[in-house]
């Protein structure tokens, strides 16, 4: 039992550092060098998110949908379903209608960890992960919990309905 504790007791300290150098392994220090060389970026990407307009709000991502006669402009929330439908923009897609009060496109999957689930109120943008297809409501839906939240028309959304053929999902900046 004592031998353990003095060899548990050595190993700690030679974990710790005894003045010896070991070279460093090359996947380290490409680490380190991308992790260097990505600080400024990454600052910038961080104070540019805190920044706000001239009125002092801060920014929003907007999306516009569109097609050849109409044109729906959402305002997304801050989670990440929603960011990272946003990255994947523009998006050239067909929109389909499902049921009586919805249309559908269909994205590259979303993470929706942090993403409030949809109520299902007309005018809004929701995520059905079974599915994985983006829902644009015109009608009123029963909420689900496979059902959720990216995002309120801020105008438009008389047109919803109206959506059909190819639409154009674009960043509005």
């Amino acid at each position: 039992m004592i031998y353990t504790a003095a060899l548990l007791s050595l190993l700690t300290v030679g974990g710790c550092g005894n003045g010896q150098e070991f070279p460093a392994s090359p996947w380290a220090e490409a680490r380190f060098d991308v992790q260097e060389s990505n600080a400024p970026q990454i600052l910038e990407n961080a104070q540019s998110s805190e920044q706000t307009n001239e009125k002092g709000e801060e920014e929003m991502m907007r999306i516009s949908v569109k097609s050849e006669d109409y044109e729906i402009i959402y305002e997304l929330n801050d989670s990440r379903a929603a960011a990272q439908l946003y990255a994947q923009l523009p998006l050239h897609t067909e929109v389909a209608p499902f049921s009586n009060n919805e249309m559908t496109f269909y994205p590259q999957a979303l993470d929706t960890e942090d993403t409030p689930l949809s109520s299902g109120e007309v005018g809004s943008l929701s995520y059905y992960a079974p599915w994985g297809d983006v829902v644009m409501f015109y009608g009123p839906c029963t909420p689900n919990s496979s059902l959720y939240e990216l995002g309120r028309a801020v105008s438009g959304a008389e047109h919803i309905a109206h959506l059909s053929g190819t639409i154009t999902v674009s960043a509005i900046e």
